[in-house]
C-alpha cells in the first residue's frame, strides 16, 4: 500500500473533519455552562450579636496607677507607701462588682521590673480591666 502524496483528485473524498460546527456547537455550551453557575461570593457569613442593650449613660470609673523613674508608686496621685499597700487596693478593686478601669501609667525611664510587678500583682489579684497608657511617650 502506497500513500499518495500528490495533490487530490476530483474522485477522492476528503476525509478531514469540520470542526467548524463543533467548535460552535462547544462556544455555545461554554456560554449556557458560565450562564448557569451561580455567582461565587468571598464572604464569610457570620452570625453577629444584635445590640439590644442600652448604651452605658455613666462613664466607668478609672484608677490611674503612676510608676516614676525610682519605682515609686502612686494611686490616683497619692503615694502608695509599699507593696502591702499596693495589694490591698488593687485587692479591694478586684472585689469591686463593676470593676473601675485601672490605667497603668510607667514613667519612660522606669525600669520594667516595677511596671511587670504591677501588672502581675494585678493579674494575681483578679484585676481585669487594666491597661497601660500614655504609650506616645516611647515613640521616640
Amino acid at each position: 500500500m502506497a500513500m499518495s502524496v500528490g495533490s487530490a483528485g476530483e474522485d477522492d473524498m476528503m476525509v478531514e473533519m469540520n470542526t467548524t460546527p463543533l467548535i460552535d456547537v462547544m462556544l455555545v455550551l461554554l456560554i449556557m455552562f458560565i450562564i448557569t453557575i451561580p455567582v461565587q461570593t468571598h464572604a464569610v457569613k457570620m452570625n453577629m450579636p444584635q445590640n439590644n442593650s442600652t448604651p452605658q449613660t455613666k462613664q466607668p470609673e478609672v484608677v490611674r496607677i503612676d510608676v516614676d523613674f525610682d519605682g515609686t508608686i502612686n494611686w490616683n496621685g497619692e503615694l502608695v507607701p509599699n507593696r502591702a499597700d499596693l495589694q490591698a487596693r488593687l485587692y479591694r478593686t478586684s472585689l469591686i462588682p463593676d470593676q473601675p478601669e485601672v490605667h497603668l501609667k510607667p514613667n519612660k525611664l522606669v525600669t520594667y521590673k516595677y511596671v511587670a510587678m504591677v501588672m502581675a500583682e494585678a493579674q494575681r489579684l483578679g484585676v481585669t480591666k487594666i491597661g497601660i497608657v500614655g504609650n506616645e511617650q516611647f515613640a521616640n
